[in-house]
């Protein structure tokens, strides 16, 4: 091979060499931007919940009763919270993708991006405020404590009734907070959820938990065997401590459009749609 010869192919061999750099550099860019994209380019609107908190969500095996499908998942989430992300996520115009997170999780998931709100019965507290933002409320409720339907509380009337008794509630929640108000109390161990807590009162662990009215009545429907007790001397509580909303990062800027959003829907609406999901849900919860 000449040395002319042998120049000119080093020439062209260098030139395809730095065009399949340039080529493979924009494919990891295009590929970098895409994977780092927010959901608000995908035009979606990523929900977190934790799918097992009947009736405000669980989870079922199929798309029945308006469910829709879990990211990542064959199961399906229905309830409450996912007829209310529906509502929000058409007033926005992204499609709906349901991100089941446990409770823990749900902030450290809105936080780092990995959901774009909560919408799974939370509370607005201010502790809570200080980390996220918050809509207005979506759903408003009372506390009560679900027992044993034979059980030796089920007659209570005061929160004096249950000195002694072994009651609980989900870990960081102000349902587990006013146990306290409870005289003489045995506190028990938070639980990680509520089907933990129905297990626990089924089997005797507990006498009671405190539970959100709803998820009471959820839970008397699923189980002949449990009750609840209406206080006449109930806790003292907070507007935020029984009230739920929508949690968003700080400075959202569709928090606007999804207050509006919620103001649409009138509070015979929402009880309308509390009332089926707690005839929808699935017998299992």
């Amino acid at each position: 091979m000449s040395r002319k010869f042998k120049l000119l192919f080093v020439s062209l061999f260098a030139i395809m060499v730095l065009a399949a750099c340039g080529s493979s550099d924009k494919e990891d860019n295009a590929t970098s931007s895409t994977d780092s994209g927010s959901t608000e380019e995908k035009g979606v609107f990523k929900v977190g919940l934790e799918a097992g908190y009947p009736p405000f969500n669980w989870t079922q095996k199929d798309d029945s009763n308006g469910a829709v499908k879990i990211d990542g998942s064959e199961e399906y989430a229905g309830g409450y919270d996912v007829e209310i992300a529906k509502r929000v996520a058409d007033a926005l115009g992204k499609e709906l993708v349901i991100v089941k997170t446990e409770w823990d999780g749900l902030l450290p998931a809105l936080q780092s991006n990995v959901i774009d709100a909560i919408i799974a019965g939370m509370s607005p507290t201010e502790e809570r405020k200080a980390a996220i933002d918050f809509t207005e409320n979506y759903y408003t409720s009372d506390f009560v404590i679900v027992v044993k339907a034979d059980g030796k509380y089920k007659d209570a009337k005061t929160l004096a009734d249950f000195a002694g008794a072994k009651i609980t509630s989900q870990l960081n929640t102000t349902n587990y907070a006013v146990i306290d108000q409870i005289p003489d109390v045995k506190k028990e161990t938070a639980m990680e959820s509520f089907a933990h807590m129905r297990v626990a009162l089924e089997s005797g662990v507990i006498d009671g938990y405190v539970a959100e009215r709803p998820e009471a009545i959820s839970s008397t429907s699923a189980n002949s065997n449990f009750a609840f007790v209406e206080l006449e001397e109930g806790f003292e509580t907070k507007p935020e401590d029984v009230s739920v909303a929508i949690g968003l990062r700080k400075g959202d800027e569709n928090l606007a459009k999804i207050n509006e959003a919620l103001s649409e829907i009138s509070e015979e609406e929402r009880q309308e749609i509390m009332d089926n999901a707690i005839s929808n849900q699935p017998a299992a919860n």
